[in-house]
């Protein structure tokens, strides 16, 4: 029985996902395999490249042939120049590690200058208690107006009753 090292297509339709397995030559390309030793994402950037390396050194050791693309691939992980005893190739690309959701968010948040769950818990009590005393002085403030609208009208009348005295004591003379 023959035994190869090849691809078996996952995924969607234009996002293809790629597991490396070693199965039998005779069976499908998404058929049965004897196990899986690795995966292969073409669209990630860089590309993700995952291979167990002491199962594929085995299955090499064994007699297994790999296929075209993969033997590219192994050729990528340094797996196949250490089979065939060759100096090993320059490191893989390795895409960032990804920060967490949580903290990238409470860094944004307070560059903003927004408030967080903790902050707003905190100063809950101390916006009641301005609240309470900015109606109080609004209430009064509203007391306080009318009586100085008053006065100003009292004075506005005063000074326009001056007026009337004035010209009529002009137009007598």
């Amino acid at each position: 029985m023959a035994v190869k090292i090849r691809l078996l297509r996952m995924g969607k339709i234009r996002q293809p996902q790629y597991r490396i397995v070693v199965a039998d030559s005779r069976t499908k390309r998404d058929g049965r395999a004897i196990e899986f030793v690795g995966i292969y994402h073409p669209k990630e950037d860089p590309s993700r490249i995952e291979v167990k390396s002491d199962r594929v050194q085995y299955w090499l050791g064994v007699g297994a042939q790999p296929s075209d693309p993969v033997r590219a691939i192994l050729s990528k992980t340094g797996d196949w120049q250490k089979f065939k005893g060759l100096p090993a190739p320059e490191p893989l690309k390795v895409a960032p590690a990804k920060a967490d959701k949580n903290a990238v968010y409470e860094a944004e948040a307070k560059a903003a200058g927004a408030e967080t769950e903790e902050t707003k818990k905190a100063e809950a009590p101390k916006k009641k208690a301005a609240a309470k005393k900015s109606t109080k002085s609004e209430a009064k403030a509203t007391e306080a107006k009318p009586a100085e609208v008053k006065a100003t009208e009292v004075k506005d009348e005063a000074k326009t009753t001056d007026t009337e005295t004035t010209t009529d004591s002009a137009k007598e003379s």
